[in-house]
């Protein structure tokens, strides 16, 4: 049998009782004054489980962690902590000798690609196109005094 819950006009109390779908708008006494009451509707929670998480009803297509609603299942915890509850860390701010190695490596990466375009290889070590000398088909005169081109 549901649970139906039921207000009473006379002293404004709110009361609940079990009965039959088929009684359901029916009047119910009131348990204090024993004056009718007029059934209202009432705002339920209903849990599922999926995954073996929590899910509310009706489902939104999230879980629940430990009372906190998120939106995917998690692939690693740490100490029972949600990836999507977790507050990132703190990114750690560079010192001055951190900054002026940076500024260095890419001066000298980019004088290394200077080098490296000029003598024709890419950074791979293989050459470019640039270093690729182009052969000119040479002519040559057969036997018979007509010219032939060779690659």
């Amino acid at each position: 049998m549901p649970l139906y819950e039921y207000y009473c006009d006379h002293c404004h109390g709110v009361f609940e009782a079990f009965r039959p779908i088929r009684e359901a708008s029916l009047a119910m006494p009131c348990p204090q004054c024993n004056r009718d009451g007029k059934r209202i509707m009432s705002n339920f929670m209903a849990f599922t489980y999926r995954d073996g998480y929590p899910r509310r009803l009706p489902d939104r297509g999230t879980y629940w962690h430990l009372g906190k609603e998120v939106k995917t299942l998690p692939k690693r915890m740490k100490f029972y902590e949600h990836p999507e509850l977790a507050e990132p860390e703190p990114r750690r701010k560079p010192a001055r000798g951190d900054i002026k190695h940076e500024q260095d490596k890419r001066m000298t990466e980019v004088l290394d690609l200077r080098y490296r375009d000029r003598w024709g290889v890419d950074k791979d070590g293989f050459r470019t196109v640039k270093a690729k000398k182009v052969r000119k088909p040479r002519t040559t005169l057969t036997r018979y005094g007509r010219a032939e081109r060779s690659d």
